[in-house]
């Protein structure tokens, strides 16, 4: 029997590959066939005659001037359609897509119809300017701009919504005004995608032939652009057409092979704000030695009110006798989130909560970015309510860090202050000493892309601290880090937020984060205050089970009866203590509180439940078994390995679980 050949992979069916092979050569021909016609002897003679060359110029003025009335007004209108929904959005777009499928010849009319001298606005053109646009130069700009400009539009707006919104909130968090995010942000990250579009919409503009004709005439040294030059010399001198039309097929082909198929992509990994590789090594927190590094506590450079002028930043300034602002906390916030927040200076609040709580929604209320909730903000004394982002003095990290990946982080952390006016010398040298403090100034010509996630992470930090914050948000600035980094990090931000003038809110799934960082833990659920108070309280008494299970505990919830809980999930806990009849309550139990047993136990536990080993995980030097039963809730053990060896665990074994009644504590709802 013979074996078929398998196809290699990767080969197209032959029903496709065919016609897919006929397209191409479709679209090769009309080009081989101007390669074959060309007179090549004559080549050099007929693309410098006095015509083409003039011509030729004509051709350069009129693209390049499209190009620029492009640049100057589709880019706006490409940032329009990205970023701004407003009524006839869809409308909007489709006129930008017009000039691509109307007829040239239609789009020089309604040219003529628009701006000609009997047009809607001629008249008025003429007459208040004096500006015929018809059979002039300027009308051919007008025509080539007109056909060209949705190219720059198109890719732009694809690259524009390719960029994360975060890096531009978190530029105008820093003290940055829309514009300067515009100019310093966003169009530097957009720029393959501009330059993109610019290089299809010159190109399409030096082609451009049937809206000039139309609407510009055919003047030559006027209007008589190359592609018109070619539609004259086809009745007189047809290999003179061939030869110009080789050049403007060269040109045109130059750009595409330039562009290597980037007009296609919407954005690059850049654009879209991919995380930074972790090409260097994660360095240790060290102190800096060097002699740039500033010795003053993290609250040192001042603060000053939104509409004060910039203040001397310098070491020394900030090293002197003069009292530092503090900034203290009052935040009503309503819509999804409904609380209210006070909090005196110096304070660190750790914000827990399941997914959905809320916690980001609240952050990005007091930054002033979201519609879903509002806040009305003081810091201090200072009522920044109808303040927009960039004066609220309101600084965001963003769990990624969002570091512009064209600037190196020592501009990246001096930007803020750059924004706020500080001259270039001068922020960069307080830049460079908040990156000294937080152990990474030796990568301060290092751009993004080339930090480690713990590296980049402490220059996050320090651009956020150097911007001189009233008030400080970090959104999971740990969640991305690996364990060893994620201590030395901790330990950094703990040392520098010590000091800090202002009030720090800190989102984070970690309960070592959350009692080691914070001075009080806020849990919301569903927009709500469910529980404020100091770690250690909410570690002792949680009123949430979402927190419980996060600081490792056991916990359900239920309705108090007689002397324990009748659970909601079904089951019944005997507790030590009492709670009024019919009240809702929280009862919570340690690992490390519960026995396991491979027999029924006997003496004195009231809480005794039959299970399976669903799940054994190791923690530290202890293991962790998930206990699954059909007639209570799941149950976390803790043991030691050498006790699971002697009861013979493993996933699948029965096994029974015991809880005395005095190690079940009831937290009232």
């Amino acid at each position: 029997m013979t074996r078929r050949r398998s196809r290699p992979p990767g080969r197209p069916p032959l029903a496709l590959a065919l016609p897919a092979l006929l397209a191409i050569a479709f679209l090769l021909l009309p080009l081989l066939g101007i390669l074959a016609r060309t007179s090549w002897g004559e080549l050099g003679t007929h693309l410098t005659g006095p015509e083409v060359t003039e011509a030729l110029r004509l051709s350069l003025v009129v693209s390049f001037w499209a190009l620029g009335l492009s640049l100057l007004l589709g880019v706006p209108l490409a940032w329009l359609l990205a970023r701004v929904d407003f009524p006839g959005k869809t409308l909007v777009r489709s006129l930008v897509l017009l000039p691509m499928v109307l007829p040239p010849t239609v789009g020089g009319v309604a040219l003529l119809l628009g701006f000609g001298r009997r047009g809607l606005i001629g008249p008025w053109l003429e007459g208040t300017f004096g500006i015929v646009l018809p059979f002039h130069t300027s009308g051919a700009v007008v025509a080539a701009t007109f056909v060209a400009m949705p190219f720059l539009v198109i890719s732009l707006e694809g690259a524009l919504g390719g960029l994360r919104p975060r890096y531009e909130e978190t530029a105008a968090s820093l003290g940055a005004s829309p514009f300067r995010v515009f100019v310093t942000v966003t169009l530097p990250m957009v720029a393959p995608g501009l330059a993109a579009g610019a290089a299809l919409t010159w190109a399409r503009a030096l082609g451009e032939f049937g809206a000039t004709i139309t609407f510009a005439g055919n003047l030559p040294g006027t209007t008589q652009t190359l592609p018109l030059q070619v539609y004259l010399l086809l009745q007189d001198s047809p290999e003179a057409a061939t030869s110009v039309s080789l050049l403007l097929l060269a040109i045109a082909m130059a750009v595409l092979v330039a562009l290597r198929g980037r007009w296609t992509t919407s954005a690059s990994a850049s654009v879209r704000g991919a995380p930074p590789t972790t090409a260097a090594p994660a360095d240790p927190a060290t102190p800096a030695t060097g002699p740039t590094a500033p010795t003053d506590p993290l609250g040192a450079p001042r603060i000053p009110a939104a509409d004060a002028p910039p203040q001397d930043h310098t070491p020394q300034a900030a090293n002197s006798s003069t009292e530092q602002p503090r900034w203290s906390l009052h935040a009503d916030v309503s819509g999804f989130n409904e609380l209210t927040l006070d909090a005196e200076p110096g304070t660190t609040i750790a914000v827990v909560g399941e997914n959905g709580a809320g916690k980001t929604t609240l952050l990005r209320a007091l930054l002033g970015l979201t519609p879903r909730a509002h806040a009305e903000l003081r810091l201090g004394d200072l009522d920044v309510t109808g303040l927009p982002p960039h004066r609220r003095g309101v600084a965001w990290v963003p769990q990624d860090g969002a570091l512009f990946p064209h600037l190196s982080a020592l501009a990246n952390t001096a930007y803020g202050l750059r924004a706020q006016g500080v001259a270039r010398t001068e922020a960069r040298t307080i830049a460079r000493g908040w990156l000294d403090r937080l152990g990474v100034g030796h990568l301060a010509h290092r751009r993004p892309a080339q930090l480690s996630g713990g590296q980049a992470q402490r220059v996050a930090l320090a651009r956020a601290l150097a911007a001189r914050p009233r008030l400080l948000l970090l959104d999971e600035p740990l969640a991305a880090l690996d364990q060893t980094t994620r201590a030395q990090v901790r330990h950094t931000l703990r040392t520098h937020l010590a000091g800090f003038a202002g009030v720090c809110l800190i989102v984070t799934h970690d309960p070592v984060e959350a009692v080691s960082l914070a001075d009080r833990v806020l849990v919301l659920d569903a927009g709500r205050t469910l529980q404020d108070a100091p770690p250690a309280e909410v570690t002792r008494h949680p009123r949430s089970p979402w927190v419980a299970r996060m600081l490792g505990r056991n916990a359900w919830s239920g309705e108090a009866r007689g002397d324990g809980l009748v659970l909601a999930g079904g089951g019944r806990i005997v507790a030590a203590e009492r709670l009024p009849e019919g009240s809702r309550a929280l009862a919570i139990i340690a690992p490390e509180s519960v026995a396991l047993h491979r027999d029924r136990p006997g003496g004195s536990p009231r809480n005794v439940w039959p299970g399976s080993v669903r799940e054994i995980t190791a923690s530290g030097s202890r293991l962790r078994v998930l206990i699954g039963s059909a007639g209570s809730p799941d149950l976390i053990a803790e043991i030691t390995p050498d006790a699971a060896a002697e009861l013979g665990l493993a996933e699948g074994v029965a096994v029974w679980s015991s809880v005395k009644a005095t190690e079940v504590t009831l937290v009232s709802l």
